[in-house]
């Protein structure tokens, strides 16, 4: 009886090194779901765990399509040693990211390398109103530094500084194309974030500042027309928010909480 029971535990100990060891990359996309609550998920994924390639989608809609939310595929290789609990994984697609991002640390805590990635202006839509009456276009690019990030229970702490450039964004609102660059940076501590948002150039100014706590946005900050395109963005400020006239000049205020 001990001698079949150990035969058994060895067949089972084969088994799952076996499929540990060609775990497919198909397997990844239901647990991408689960981790992002049916927001994301991996489309037309290969390989393997430990190296293959899918590209970034949304949740499978009607019909079981999935539509890429980034350009390109996103390829990964994944070390082994992270059995023992080293983590080590390099991400690359080179036509979303700048260079090769790598991740490295434990089971609990890593390192991601600097980095850049270029997102789809008309992804903003998505945030609601205004901003799908708005209608945005122009290139938008999200960079960091060296980020820190820690498991705390169910959530992520994150430490160091990200920061989305926006450059020549347009709307189809506005006649005025483009309408200006513009540089939002947050400042990351834990599950907290400082916003800063400023112009870079432009004919639309906007400014503001505001905090991330635990997903919730509180932001506090102003819009408004550049010397001479006060009567051309008329309509234009109109819909970001209310008015008010500071200095003889017409504010909109920029208020989320």
């Amino acid at each position: 009886m001990r001698r079949a029971a150990l035969w058994l535990l060895a067949i089972a100990l084969s088994a799952a090194l076996t499929v540990l060891l060609f775990f497919p990359a198909t397997w990844l996309a239901p647990i991408v779901e689960q981790q992002t609550g049916a927001r994301l998920t991996l489309g037309d994924a290969q390989g393997t765990l430990w190296r293959g390639s899918a590209f970034l989608g949304g949740a499978p809609g009607q019909g079981g399509s999935v539509t890429p939310l980034l350009p390109g595929r996103f390829s990964w290789r994944l070390s082994k040693l992270v059995l023992l609990g080293r983590v080590d994984l390099e991400l690359d697609n080179p036509q979303a990211l700048t260079q090769p991002v790598q991740l490295t640390g434990s089971w609990s805590r890593w390192q991601v390398s600097p980095a850049a990635l270029k997102l789809p202006a008309a992804g903003l839509a998505g945030l609601g109103a205004p901003l799908n009456t708005l209608a945005p276009s122009g290139t938008m690019q999200l960079s960091w530094t060296s980020l820190a990030l820690e498991r705390a229970g169910n959530a992520i702490a994150v430490n160091g500084r990200t920061t989305l450039s926006m450059t020549d964004m347009g709307s189809v609102m506005s006649p005025v194309k483009p309408l200006g660059s513009y540089e939002l940076a947050l400042d990351w501590r834990g599950q907290q974030a400082q916003l800063n948002l400023r112009t870079v150039r432009g004919a639309l100014l906007l400014s503001g500042t505001g905090a991330l706590n635990k997903g919730r946005l509180q932001f506090s900050g102003q819009a408004q027309a550049a010397a001479g395109y006060e009567q051309t963005l008329g309509n234009l400020l109109n819909l970001l928010g209310q008015s008010r006239v500071v200095d003889g000049k017409k504010i909109i205020a920029l208020e989320f909480k």
